[in-house]
Parts: structure tokens; C-alpha cells; sequence
């Protein structure tokens, strides 16, 4: 280390060293302009006693004036007045304030510098402890590098007492994060974990480098397969477009006029096998030639007058006798005139996609009553539904989240009715029950039931997930089918059950406490009871240190988090131990929460897509958890100030229900379908047969049906392509499964799959490294979250392949571990914020927000009052991303839920 001391002694000139004695009996202004002034004169004197050999930056000399007039403000306040100004800035001291002030650039050079030299296991807290342990305000960055490595290799030593060991616990952490080391990285990572045991040992990183390089290879070598198999399908696919015609043709292949066929075309009765928008905005439509061979017998009979609009809904039985009169003679003809090469009327034939309902063959073979239950949030929508079911002989109940399937199943053994439980990725199985809580996607067809509940039925238009919903309303196979949603889901509803031809009562209820708008609040506002509502995890996080920098207890809730925690933390938050819940979205559904106000940090969201301005439905499901019945007389809705309208809430909340444009249910193929559709055009490729489908087999104008969203099944199953060893329905599930494919998920995915195509068992993720939760970063707490959501994806993959996935007492032990130490974080940052706004109680600011960098300026209200906030403006200073309509990263984007 340098060895630095001042020039010449400090002086420091009288008014300067006595300002503080006198400050303190001034008027405020000319008190604050009097220790800025005496404060920067300190850190100039000090800076020339060093005779500008520390090259402190402009920047750096405004921070350290105000850690010199913070301590001057502090000795102030405790009227400390025996410790002369000098103290404070004299050499050691001042070298010190001067480290303090490098060391979080410090940090950011390391942390840049490994990710560029790809050492992945350099972590944002070791660079922070690096940094921290220089006191050198020249330190070279030879001698930062050397702090960096000697705190990686501290860390290495507690995690094994063997290089080898702890090699293998690093590499599990690594590929149960998605992450896979680079031949070259391998062998940094060896050569890292060598010194930190007193040497390198050669052999050891030979081996390493070895068995990264073949493991490298096995990857590439399936992402090469995959690329080769997925370029084969798309070009059998091209070779059918090429086969398309356009609508000029259409007259000579059906032997009609011209004005026929648009009229033909008009009634809905071509089937259109490509739909192209030019720049323009002209639409071009395309023809399968096989496909209007087929429907060629139909034309007498559409020139007599026979078969109505293919627009208007018909029930199955109405497609039925169509399909087995005069349609029959259509499919034969189309069987004698294809070509070797499929035609799109034999796949969708063979997929039935636009009969869909009659997959269903044991809920089409009963007589199905369905009521239709819909309110608002805090109705009791649930209650009749669940006594009917209490005291039915049978029943299912489907939840949209495995957290309500819970509480379900709960509500059900609280009446004294045994009752299972099937989500995706757990089962509690009790042999004496006739009833069952499910997750919607676990939904069951075969088995009768007197009683079904089917809950949240708003989701039937959520291009995700509404497919499930569709096909749980179609499928139960119950006698008397309660369904309990939002009054937005009533005409989605009513069309499912004209396709089924179900009769349908319904029952609209209203909020049993009444639900108001409130004013716009400032953050430090909130009181006791209160739910800030912001719309992902990093503007939760930084609303919450707002918060507790404002000395108030916070708890927290967003999609990350696992049911249990969620539950954990809306405990802590009903109890009174938390005065304030900051949540996403996620409290929309499920939870039971005593919440007195909805405050709405902004009123637009990133839905996954676009950054769009919350749905009137929206503000009405979040907004309704205020006001709980039986503990707050009225529920308020409310704004943060400068986040949008209080007129715009009240506007909303009175709103009617949003008119619905399109009301065709959301289906997707399922197991039997895709097996169908394999053999009808002779593959094995799931991306093949997935392609062809999206492309062919739903019509984009079906009356009656439209396709949900596969484009994470596609690009799981593309993935999938280099894989030799699983046959098309493993496949599949695995296309299903509930993982995030834009944060790194995807490739663990693979190699997961791959080590059963090689018949090897897979065991579930470890805890990995994690500090205890005393002292978690953020950063740790999101390694954490996603630690868990790669136990859901395992778990759910052990549901069905059990013999491969086979250590579910190991992964439930883990998940348990994981959320017990993920809340014992979010309950000690808690606890540990608070503990230091007591200890330095003083450096609070005004109004604002104390402790996030400085009391602000409050923002202005100058939009119109009937507007929701606009984009480019930002209710909360410092909150990166917040308002700004700016995408986030990809990797903040939830995946899809699959039961």
C-alpha cells in the first residue's frame, strides 16, 4: 500500500473551524449555506495537504462535502461540540471518507471485469466485500483484483473441505441455475478453487477442462440436431405454402363464378388456409387446392339455399349431424383426390380442433346445469358455491393458483368433508375422499362428479392460460358445474355453453362493503392496513427500502415468491407485525388480506407483451381486496401521488363491465391431438406437428374457436429437436411444463431432458450458496426465487416421469429450506432497516422519502384529470423503469402457469 500523508500540515481557517458553535443559534438558511461553505473549504484544504496526488473527481469532491457536513449535521444535532472540525478531514480520516466514497466504484469495475472474463461465480457481494476491505484510496487494480480473489477463495473454503468437493458443489449451483461453463471457464473456476486450498493442482483442472470440453460438445451437438431437424420442418412446411393458391384460382378449382365464390367467401363457407397483411393493410388470403377439392360436393348444395353462415355458434350435436351428412360425402371425396403429400382438411379433420367440445365425450354423454355465479372481489361468490359442494356426494373444486387450491381443499376439511389435493407439482392424496382442489390445468374428464366449482372464469380470455379454463368448463364432467368470475366473463361463458348446449342460471352479487375512491397519496402517507400496489418485483423491492427507510415495517408480496412464502408474509401483514403490504398484481387472486386501502403506484403495467394502461376489470380485482367484510366498514382505491387521476380510479370503478369484441374460447391441442396429428403427416418432430397446427389446422376465422398462444411449446419443443431417445407425448409434457424460458431456464430444461433420453435420473436443484439471511443481498434473495421456481418446474416434471425424476422427499426438503430462509431474509432486511433508521435517526429528510437519496420535491399533478398517468413520467424518484413504459429485461417476465 502507498504510504500517503499530507504535504504540510491542515489548516483550516477560523471561520471555517468555529462555524459550527456559531451555526448553531443562526436562522436555518444562513445555518445550511454556513456548514455547506464550511465543508467544502475542509475537503479543499485537505485535498491540497495531499498536493493533488488523490485525483479525486469533481463528483468524488461533491460527496465528500456531504459526508463531511452529514458529520457535522450529526455532531450538531447531538451538541457535540469538544471534536474540532480537523478531526474530521486530517489525513487517515480523510483517506478513509475518500475509500468510502471509491469503493462502490470499485465494486462495479470488478463485478464488470469478471462477467467480461466470464467468471460467473464472481457475485455482486464479493466484489462489494472486496472493495470494502481496500483502504487505499490509489489502490491499483492488480491490488483490487487480489482482494476480489482472496474473498472468492475464502468463500470457496466453506463450501467443502476438498477442492474436488467443492467443485462439485459449484458446478451443481452453476447447471441448476442454467448456467454451463465454457471449457475455458471450467478451468479459471478450477484453477480459482485450487489456490483458495494452498495451490493449483494441474491434474484436477485437466480434468475439469476434460469433462467441461465433452460436455460442451454433447451440448452444441444437440443444439446442431436441434437447428437441423427444425430447418426440415419448416421447409416441409414451405413446401405446403408453396402449394397454396390465391382467391383467382378459386372459380376453376370449384367450377363456379366468380361472384359465387365471393360470396362463398363472405358466408365464412372457404376454408382459408393463410392470412397475410401487406404493409398496406390490405389482407391477401390463401387456398390449400386439396382442401377446396374436398368441399367441391358441397357446392350444389350451398347453390340450393342449404346449411346457414358458418359464423353463427352451433352445439356439437347441430356439427355432428353436419359433419355426418352431406359433409360426409365432402371428406370422401377429399380422400380420393389428395395427394401423397397430407392436405389441411385430412389434419384438421383428424385434430377436430373446430369441434373441440366433443373431445370431451363423458361430459357431452351428461346432462350438465350450469350456474353462473358472478361479483365483484369481496362478494362471496365462493360461499354458496362451497357449501353446495360440502354437502354434494362428489365434487371438484378448480382454482387458478396451487395457493387456492389449497385454501379450498382447507374450506372443504373445515366442513368435516375429506377432500385431496392435485396442483401440478403436489399431491395429497386422502383414500377416504369423494372430493378433490385442483389447479384448473389438473382438471379431470373421466371420472363423474355430482358438483364442480371452476373459479377466476375472467381468465377464459387470457391468451395463456385461457385455454385451460375453456377446456375445464367444457370437460368437468359434473352434474351441476358452479362457475364463479368477474361479470366480464358472462358472455364467454354463455358461448361455451351454447357449443355444449348447457343450460345456463346465473346469480350476480354485490360487494358486501362498500368500495370507494380515495385521494392521491404521498408515500409517506401510507398508515397501518394499507396495500401499495406496483407491478414487478424490482419496483416492490425499491418501494419497500422507501419505506422502511420512513421507519415503517413492510411486507411484501409478488409472483417469485412461492405460495408459502406469500402466505408467511400475508400473515405478518393480517397480524399487525408488518403496518404496510407492497404487492403485485399476484393479490388479485387468492389470499385472504385485511386490507383498509389499495394504493396504486402506477396504472400501467408491462402484461408480458406491452406496456399497456391497466383494464377497467383490473382496477376493479386489485382495487376490490379494500375493504375486507366484517373488518373495515368501506374499502378505499387510491393513487400514489403523481402516479395518475383519483377521477380516473372513481372512473373506473364505476364503469360497467368492458365490452367484449371477441368472445371465441381460447382452445389448445391437447395429448391425443398432437398424436393424431404426427401420424396424419408422418413425423416425430412436436415441432413439426406444433408448427402445423398454428399454421393450418384451427382456422384464424373459425366461428367458433380461436388457437391460445404455443409459442413457448414451440420453442421448447424446437429445443427439444436434438434429442434422440423420447418419443413424441414425453415430449410434449415437456413442452408444457411451467418454465421461465426467457430467464436462462431453457437450457437446464435441455440437459434435464437429455439426461433422461440417456436413462439416467436427475436429481432435483440444492440450495445452493446462500449466506445466512441476515445477511442476503437482494441479489441473493433473487437467486433464491429462482432456485425455488426451478424446484416447481422439477417437482412438476416428477409428478409424471417419477422413475427420472425420483428424489421428491429430497425436493420437497429443499423447497421447504428455500422458503423458510427466503422469508427469514425478507423478515430480517426488515428488522435490520429499522435497526439502523434508530440508530441514525437524525439523518432523516423531509418530506419526501427519508433515506432514498435525499428528500425530493414532490411530483406535479399537471395532466388531466380524466387520464391515467402518461408514459415518460415517474411517481417515485430513483425507481429506474418506473412509469417510463420502457420494456423491462426479459428476465423479469414471468413464465406461464401450468398446473
Amino acid at each position: 500500500m502507498n504510504t500517503l500523508t499530507p504535504r504540510a500540515p491542515l489548516h483550516l481557517d477560523a471561520g471555517s473551524a468555529d462555524s459550527e458553535n456559531n451555526n448553531n443559534n443562526a436562522p436555518a438558511p444562513h445555518a445550511e449555506a454556513a456548514l455547506s461553505s464550511a465543508a467544502a473549504q475542509a475537503v479543499t484544504d485537505a485535498e491540497q495537504g495531499f498536493g493533488g496526488r488523490l485525483a479525486i473527481t469533481p463528483q468524488e469532491r461533491d460527496s465528500l462535502t456531504q459526508m463531511v457536513k452529514g458529520n457535522l449535521q450529526g455532531r450538531a444535532a447531538a451538541q457535540d461540540s469538544a471534536t474540532p472540525l480537523k478531526a474530521v478531514v486530517e489525513g487517515p480520516a480523510f483517506l478513509d471518507m475518500l475509500c468510502r466514497v471509491r469503493r462502490r466504484g470499485w465494486a462495479n469495475d470488478l463485478l464488470t471485469n469478471a462477467q467480461k472474463q466470464g467468471d460467473v461465480w464472481v457475485r455482486r457481494a464479493d466484489a462489494t466485500a472486496a472493495a470494502n476491505q481496500v483502504k487505499d484510496p490509489l489502490a491499483t487494480q492488480a491490488a483490487l483484483e487480489d482482494a476480489l480473489a482472496a474473498v472468492v477463495e475464502k468463500r470457496w473454503r466453506t463450501l467443502g473441505d476438498t477442492p474436488e468437493d467443492v467443485q462439485r458443489e459449484a458446478r451443481g449451483e452453476f447447471s441448476s441455475m442454467g448456467l454451463f461453463l465454457t471449457a475455458k471457464q471450467g478451468e479459471r473456476l478450477a484453477q480459482s478453487i485450487g489456490r483458495a486450498f494452498g495451490g493449483v493442482d494441474g491434474g484436477l483442472a485437466d480434468e475439469m477442462l476434460v469433462a467441461e470440453e465433452r460436455r460442451e460438445r454433447e451440448r452444441a451437438e444437440i443444439r446442431r440436431r436441434a437447428e437441423e431437424r427444425k430447418a426440415q420442418e419448416l421447409e416441409r412446411l414451405r413446401q405446403w405454402e408453396a402449394t397454396l393458391v390465391d382467391f383467382d384460382a378459386l372459380p376453376a378449382i370449384l367450377h363456379c363464378s366468380r361472384r359465387e365464390a365471393l360470396r362463398w367467401f363472405a358466408e365464412n363457407r372457404l376454408p382459408i388456409a393463410q392470412r397475410e397483411t401487406l404493409p398496406d393493410g390490405q389482407e391477401v388470403f390463401r387456398f390449400d387446392p386439396a382442401e377446396l377439392k374436398s368441399i367441391k360436393p358441397l357446392v350444389r348444395h350451398w347453390r340450393e339455399g342449404r346449411n346457414g353462415p358458418a359464423h353463427a355458434p352451433i352445439t356439437e350435436p347441430e356439427a355432428a349431424q353436419q359433419v355426418a351428412g352431406e359433409s360426409a360425402v365432402a371428406l370422401a371425396d377429399a380422400e380420393a383426390n389428395a395427394s401423397s403429400a397430407p392436405a389441411n382438411a385430412a389434419i384438421a379433420r383428424v385434430a377436430s380442433m373446430d369441434r373441440f367440445a366433443g373431445h370431451f365425450t363423458t361430459a357431452r354423454s351428461m346432462k350438465r346445469r350450469i350456474t353462473l355465479v358472478t361479483g365483484p372481489t369481496n362478494s362471496g361468490k365462493s360461499h354458496t358455491a362451497l357449501t353446495t359442494l360440502a354437502n354434494a356426494e362428489s365434487g371438484v373444486a378448480l382454482a387458478p393458483l396451487r395457493l387456492l387450491a389449497h385454501e379450498f381443499r382447507e374450506a372443504l376439511v373445515s366442513r368435516g368433508v375429506p377432500a385431496s389435493l392435485t396442483t401440478g407439482e403436489e399431491r395429497i392424496i386422502d383414500p377416504t375422499a369423494k372430493h378433490n382442489a385442483a389447479t384448473v390445468e389438473m382438471c379431470g374428464f373421466n371420472r363423474p362428479v355430482d358438483v364442480a366449482l371452476i373459479d377466476e372464469a375472467q381468465m377464459l380470455s387470457d391468451q395463456d392460460r385461457g385455454a385451460a379454463w375453456t377446456a375445464a368448463i367444457m370437460g368437468v364432467p359434473a352434474r351441476h358445474i358452479f362457475i364463479l368470475g368477474a361479470a366480464d366473463c358472462i358472455p364467454h361463458v354463455k358461448r361455451i355453453a351454447a357449443l355444449c348446449g348447457d343450460e345456463v342460471d346465473e346469480i350476480h352479487l354485490e360487494r358486501k362493503s362498500p368500495l370507494k375512491a380515495g385521494g392521491a397519496l404521498a408515500l409517506e402517507e401510507l398508515t397501518t392496513g394499507d396495500a401499495l400496489i406496483a407491478f414487478s418485483r424490482r419496483e416492490v423491492l425499491d418501494l419497500r427500502a422507501q419505506l422502511m427507510a420512513q421507519g415503517k415495517k413492510v411486507a411484501v408480496i409478488y409472483g417469485a415468491l412461492s405460495p408459502e412464502v406469500r402466505r408467511a408474509e400475508a400473515a405478518r401483514f393480517n397480524s399487525g407485525e408488518a403496518d404496510v403490504l407492497i404487492a403485485t398484481d399476484a393479490i388479485g387472486m387468492g389470499l385472504n388480506l385485511s386490507i383498509k386501502r389499495v394504493v396504486f403506484s402506477s396504472l400501467q403495467k408491462f402484461d408480458g407483451r406491452n406496456t399497456r394502461t391497466l383494464t377497467t376489470q383490473e382496477i376493479k380485482q386489485i382495487g376490490g381486496r379494500a375493504g375486507r367484510y366484517g373488518m373495515h366498514e368501506e374499502g378505499l382505491v387510491c393513487v400514489l401521488e403523481g402516479a395518475g387521476s383519483p377521477t380516473y380510479i372513481k372512473k373506473m370503478l364505476d364503469a360497467p363491465p368492458e365490452p367484449q369484441e371477441e368472445l371465441r374460447p381460447y382452445v389448445q391441442p391437447d395429448a391425443d391431438i398432437i398424436q393424431a396429428v404426427a401420424d396424419e403427416i408422418g413425423t416425430d418432430s412436436l415441432y413439426g406437428v406444433l408448427a402445423r397446427i398454428k399454421r393450418a389446422v384451427l382456422r384464424p376465422d373459425d366461428p367458433n374457436y380461436r388457437l391460445a398462444d404455443m409459442d413457448q411449446s414451440m420453442e421448447i419443443a424446437a429445443a427439444l429437436e436434438g434429442i434422440d431417445g423420447l418419443d413424441l407425448q414425453t415430449r410434449w409434457t415437456y413442452a408444457m411444463c411451467p418454465v421461465n424460458t426467457r430467464d436462462n431456464d431453457l437450457p437446464l430444461l435441455v440437459d434435464w431432458a437429455a439426461q433422461h433420453a440417456r436413462g439416467q435420473k436427475v436429481p432435483p436443484p440444492g440450495m445452493g450458496m446462500l449466506p445466512r439471511p441476515e445477511l442476503a443481498s437482494n441479489e441473493e434473495l433473487g437467486r433464491a426465487e429462482k432456485r425455488h421456481r426451478l424446484l416447481v418446474t422439477w417437482r412438476w416434471l416428477a409428478q409424471r416421469f417419477p422413475e427420472v425424476y425420483a428424489d421428491i422427499e429430497g425436493a420437497e426438503k429443499t423447497a421447504a429450506d428455500l422458503n423458510e430462509w427466503i422469508e427469514g431474509v425478507l423478515r430480517n432486511q426488515s428488522q435490520m432497516r429499522e435497526s439502523s433508521r434508530q440508530r441514525q435517526g437524525y439523518r432523516s429528510g423531509g418530506r419526501g422519502r427519508p433515506g432514498a437519496g435525499g428528500a425530493g420535491p414532490r411530483p406535479g399533478r399537471g395532466r388531466g384529470k380524466d387520464t391515467p398517468k402518461a408514459k415518460g413520467t415517474s411517481p417515485h424518484r430513483g425507481r429506474a423503469g418506473a412509469g417510463t413504459g420502457k420494456r423491462p429485461k426479459r428476465g423479469n417476465s414471468k413464465p406461464r402457469s401450468r398446473a
